[in-house]
């Protein structure tokens, strides 16, 4: 991807699950809007290789890394070391958008 793109406008939500939004893709790194509604989840989980950044960009929620629960707002920046069980989650009442940002980008 080149140039420029206006992320608030990709921002896509589904009533089904959360929804992964691809903005950036490169052979070192991905960066994805991740969009909940309210009551949705990614399961916890873990990479092997690579680090993983949450940007809270609108609404709040709950990121978990290890054994740490944190409450997040818009503009609170989470890492998610190699190796570390994470999980995302929001409780709602309102929508949950996250700028997530994983390098090196697993295979």
């Amino acid at each position: 991807m080149n140039g420029v793109r206006h992320v608030p406008s990709l921002l896509a939500y589904s009533a089904e699950k959360m929804r992964k939004v691809g903005l950036v893709d490169t052979p070192n790194l991905f960066c994805d809007a991740y969009c909940l509604e309210p009551g949705q989840q990614q399961a916890a989980h873990r990479h092997a290789v690579g680090d993983k950044l949450y940007y809270v960009l609108a609404g709040s929620g709950r990121i978990r890394v290890g054994a740490e629960d944190h409450a997040v707002a818009p503009g609170d920046l989470v890492c998610a070391r190699a190796g570390e069980d994470h999980a995302v989650r929001n409780p709602g009442p309102e929508r949950l958008a996250l700028l997530v940002v994983m390098a090196p980008k697993p295979s």
